[in-house]
């Protein structure tokens, strides 16, 4: 069973499946961030979904923005852009210029003010503030964004080439399904992997304090929550079917690319936290990216590894844009989309959060130490202030890894060998090869400090590396430092 049918066979088996897709960051506005300026967080400065932690705030509007790739798309290749959906979790808000604000780069805007929701909704059209309410032929968000991009295609200039940007908020909370779909799945569950409602023992502490077993009403929620976010995206279905029958309509398919992908996974009941994501492992990082377009060849599955640092790359470098003009940390997709051969490419990536909460205990939890937030009955947290973490995830011929370092009094360290333990249960820190732990720390100091070229170099077991022990102490102030950029 999957809720995405149509999604599969119109995309997926016209094109190519990435299996190996990443977000550096498993929340949605640093992702959404990421996606937008092609840059890693520690560039971009995004580090949560708070306007502190700089989620649609007025320095982002003034520093980022302007350089998006749809800013360049528009003002530079001529294009006309549509954007309908969710932007960041804090547009809107009025300390950063309400729903008046509409970004650079855009030709037609409509955008949802704060987070995600179906119905009760303000949207900013071009600007100005349209009220949605609870009637479901008018108001359902999924299918007032199909009706929008249809619209747009049936309106738009043909003289100019055309990028649409659409965001459905589905499948995120408080997933309300379409009236038609609330009876679908109903003996679906949440997978029962080997993690699931296991301790999450020598992992962070933030991972440990996770009761376990889960109670019986927390299983039942997940599992609820599992269901439901399935419903919703039966009409996330529809609207790609919609889409995709109005561009053959149109006689534009052929020379149109889609791209279908998430900003962040989604954790239910792993290491028994109920759900989520913002944590390290794979079922929080990894997204589904599926594309189809001209040159393509269908039916294909790619195993590198790509990240939504280089979505921005791949569009621009479509649009005939000279990449080398942009500040952009992620790399050009096309190379793998048209399937060239010999081409090099990264064997790494780095994946950062900063994590929300303030200094201080929760009054409801007072035995969890400092600032946790987002916590469910019983006192089970899904993130902290000191929820600040850094890895590097390499994936090469010989090696399946993760090496992850908390910025916090222990600076305690996760590693994963996936290939022996994909669901990352054992974390073998202590027992590695101390050679690779110190290749593997430097590394992740040069990432945490990269921009642009600098972020796609040879990682550790590239032929290309070169690992010279004496940098590991000139270097120590970035470890020291590695955060304080991030804190603005």
């Amino acid at each position: 069973q999957t809720p995405l049918k149509k999604t599969n066979a119109l995309i997926a088996q016209m094109g190519i499946t990435f299996l190996n897709a990443y977000v550096p960051s498993a929340l949605c506005c640093p992702s959404r961030a990421s996606i937008l300026t092609g840059k890693y967080p520690h560039n971009h400065h995004v580090v949560n979904n708070t306007l502190e932690g700089n989620c649609s705030s007025k320095l982002w509007q003034k520093i980022q923005e302007p350089y998006t790739f749809p800013a360049l798309l528009k003002s530079m290749c001529g294009y006309q852009t549509f954007f309908a959906g969710k932007y960041l979790n804090e547009y809107g808000a009025e300390d950063a210029g309400g729903v008046g604000h509409v970004p650079p780069g855009w030709s037609f805007w409509y955008a949802l003010e704060k987070n995600s929701k179906y119905y009760n909704y303000t949207l900013s059209v071009n600007g100005k503030a349209r009220r949605h309410g609870e009637n479901y032929s008018v108001d359902y968000l999924t299918d007032v964004l199909a009706n929008m991009s249809l619209d747009f295609l049936e309106y738009k200039s043909n003289f100019e080439p055309f990028f649409m940007m659409i965001s459905t908020p589905a499948p995120h909370s408080p997933w309300t399904a379409a009236p038609q779909y609330t009876k679908r799945f109903q003996n679906v569950s949440a997978p029962r992997n080997s993690n699931f409602n296991i301790h999450g023992k020598n992992k962070h502490w933030l991972i440990r304090q996770a009761k376990t077993p889960m109670t019986n009403s927390s299983i039942q929620f997940l599992d609820d929550a599992y269901r439901k976010r399935w419903q919703t995206l039966l009409s996330v279905d529809d609207l790609v079917e919609k889409l995709v029958k109005k561009l053959e309509l149109n006689g534009e398919l052929d020379n149109t690319y889609i791209f279908y992908t998430s900003d962040n996974g989604f954790h239910t009941g792993q290491f028994s936290l109920p759900i989520d994501k913002r944590q390290l492992y794979e079922f929080d990082i990894k997204v589904p990216l599926l594309v189809r377009g001209p040159g393509i060849k269908p039916n294909q599955t790619n195993k590198m590894l790509v990240a939504n640092i280089d979505l921005g790359p791949t569009i621009l470098d479509i649009a005939g844009y000279d990449l080398n003009k942009t500040q952009m940390d992620g790399m050009s997709l096309l190379p793998l989309l048209r399937g060239d051969k010999n081409v090099t490419w990264r064997s790494d990536f780095l994946v950062e959060y900063q994590g929300e909460g303030y200094n201080g205990s929760d009054p409801t939890c007072p035995g969890l130490g400092p600032g946790v937030t987002h916590c469910f009955p019983d006192c089970v947290c899904e993130d902290s202030y000191n929820n600040t973490y850094a890895c590097v995830r390499t994936l090469s011929t010989s090696w399946d890894l993760q090496y992850c370092e908390f910025d916090d009094r222990e600076v305690f360290v996760e590693v994963y060998n996936l290939t022996a333990d994909p669901h990352q249960i054992n974390n073998i820190a202590k027992t590695i090869d101390q050679e690779i732990l110190e290749k593997m720390n430097y590394r992740l100091m040069m990432l945490q400090s990269c921009s642009g070229a600098t972020c796609r170099t040879p990682g550790v077991f590239d032929p290309g590396y070169r690992f010279d022990p004496r940098l590991m102490f000139s270097n120590h102030g970035v470890r020291a430092r590695r955060f304080s950029a991030q804190s603005l």
